[in-house]
């Protein structure tokens, strides 16, 4: 599994990092994305599930969520 790092990126850096991801990324395959950007914590996951990847939250405090990310068929 392939990590980002986007805890220093603001939005719309990390999701733009994530489109890149799925682009070049096969059905089936996950990246764990870390994120600290409050915009990018709700527009990814909304952005993801609308196009039908799927989510599950690894780790989330105050400062940091922790995503693996499963990129849809």
């Amino acid at each position: 599994m392939e990590t980002l790092d986007a805890s220093a990126w603001r939005c719309p850096v990390p999701l733009l990092q994530v489109k890149l991801w799925l682009k070049e990324a096969q059905g089936g395959q996950q990246l764990q994305l870390v994120m600290t950007d409050a915009g990018s914590r709700q527009d990814i996951p909304a952005y993801l599930l609308r196009m039908g990847h799927s989510i599950t939250v690894a780790s989330e405090n105050a400062n940091m969520l922790t995503l693996i990310i499963t990129k849809a068929p």
